[in-house]
């Protein structure tokens, strides 16, 4: 018997999964709906239609990600299961609403397959107007761009789910009036108003002439000079907050390195070669060379002046004692080199996790450092955006950059100790380059001939 009950609450857990799922898809639609209604006057969430700042629009942003994913989550797991499984309510059904104008129930005859209907008229109408959201997703624009208006607060979920309970609490209402025939031609809102189609999204005149309205009608404010103060202290506020993260950047990774070598690791590394009997004075092959090649020239200079008479005559004895002076301290040199080179290793480690906590624990400032950056670059002349893409591409992937990569991979090398292995700066050099060349083309392919058509075909027009 407990199989048997067991088995009887499975099934009917399986038959209930196509009408769970969509429900629960038909919840996330009418979240989505409800934030529309409440913050953007019914409009999609977009920074057209809303006047917030940036973390607001992130938050609206994120909340739509996450309920458009719910969304198709679901609807696969409706279509994949309505394909096995077969709905086992019955067509029509019978719920008790609240009788107008009285406190008492009555009993209304609700058309299964026409809420199933409306539910999948609602959910597809949800994603037809995100549906370009994957392909090119809206990101929050720069303080330049932002309409003027005050930041309200991001709704919590609580208040958003209570906002879509009492839109859904408005659809058995509207099925029973209008029966399926309405809910099938007409598709509606959760609040009974008619869905916005696509014609009602597109707009009868071009967008400048729109835009071109609005400035005008903002000059014609007469809070337009509080609110004109209001965004340029705004705007300051935000740059000071950049161009100080910016300094921090720079000098919080340079003084860890140097605290770290001189207090931290310098005397850690000091102690553990003063203790070794044998510790290496040179870490690699070349700085032996190199020290090597040193003492020749000083012995080859030393007996050159004494036979131009440059210096005094000198035995065979005296050079050797000089030259086998020359030689300790040659090696002293090199020791402190090689000891330097090792602290230079682990302090740079350090400056470099310094750099990424900053990166980590300061998010706002990376974004107002992005937002500044934006203004700046966008904000340029075409003619100063050609120059600047033609300057950074000449200097990086340019015919003359292999011999800047082979200075810098060679002065890396010498700071961290390590060999200057001529194979891999070769490699190194036709490789990175090229990756860096495409970057820079895909950028001005893909963004740049987007935002500022002109900059790129001045571009051209100075690249040839």
């Amino acid at each position: 018997m407990q199989n048997s009950g067991f088995f009887r609450s499975a099934q009917r857990w399986v038959s209930r999964t196509p009408e769970r799922a969509l429900n629960q898809a038909y919840e996330a639609a009418q979240m989505i709906v409800a934030i529309e209604r409440e913050y953007f006057g019914g409009n999609p969430i977009s920074t057209r239609y809303g006047s917030y700042g940036d973390s607001a629009m992130a938050y609206f942003q994120g909340e739509l990600k996450k309920y458009l994913n719910l969304i198709k989550v679901r609807m696969v797991v409706f279509r994949a299961s309505r394909s096995v499984v077969r709905v086992s309510d019955p067509r029509m059904t019978e719920v008790q609403l609240p009788a107008a104008g009285s406190d008492e129930l009555a009993v209304s005859v609700i058309d299964q397959q026409a809420m199933f209907f409306r539910k999948l008229q609602l959910i597809d109408e949800v994603l037809a107007r995100y549906a370009d959201l994957d392909a090119s997703p809206e990101r929050v624009i720069t303080l330049a761009n932002e309409g003027s208006g005050s930041l309200e607060p991001p709704p919590s979920t609580q208040v958003l789910r209570s906002k879509a309970t009492q839109a859904r609490s408005s659809g058995p209402n509207l099925a029973s009036q209008n029966g399926a025939a309405a809910a099938v031609t007409n598709p509606l809102n959760p609040d009974g108003t008619r869905a916005a189609g696509l014609s009602d999204r597109v707009n009868v005149l071009p967008r400048s002439i729109l835009r071109t309205v609005d400035r005008i009608r903002q000059d014609l404010d007469p809070n337009a000079e509080q609110e004109v103060v209001k965004e340029f202290r705004k705007s300051k506020s935000k740059t000071t907050a950049a161009i100080r993260f910016l300094l921090l950047l720079v000098i919080v990774p340079l003084l860890t390195q140097q605290f770290t070598k001189t207090f931290i690791v310098g005397p850690v590394v000091d102690r553990l070669r003063a203790g070794a009997e044998e510790a290496d004075v040179f870490l690699n092959i070349e700085m032996e060379e190199e020290a090597l090649h040193e003492l020749q020239q000083f012995e080859e200079r030393l007996r050159f002046e004494v036979l131009i008479g440059k210096a005094p005559p000198l035995s065979e004895l005296n050079i050797e004692q000089r030259v086998r002076s020359k030689a300790t301290e040659i090696e002293e040199d090199y020791r402190t080199r090689s000891a330097s080179a090792v602290k230079n290793v682990f302090a740079d480690i350090l400056a470099a996790a310094a750099f990424a906590l900053l990166l980590i624990t300061r998010k706002q400032d990376v974004a107002n450092i992005k937002s500044f950056m934006d203004e700046i670059v966008y904000g340029l002349s075409d003619s100063a955006k050609a120059f600047i893409i033609i300057l950074f591409t000449d200097i990086f992937v340019g015919f003359h950059s292999p011999h800047g990569w082979e200075i810098l991979l060679e002065g890396l090398s010498r700071h961290l100790g390590f060999p200057a292995n001529r194979d891999f700066i070769f490699l190194f050099i036709a490789t990175f380059p090229v990756i860096l060349d495409t970057i820079f083309k895909y950028w001005i392919f893909r963004y740049l001939n987007r935002i500022s058509p002109s900059a790129v075909a001045t571009y051209k027009n100075m690249n040839e």
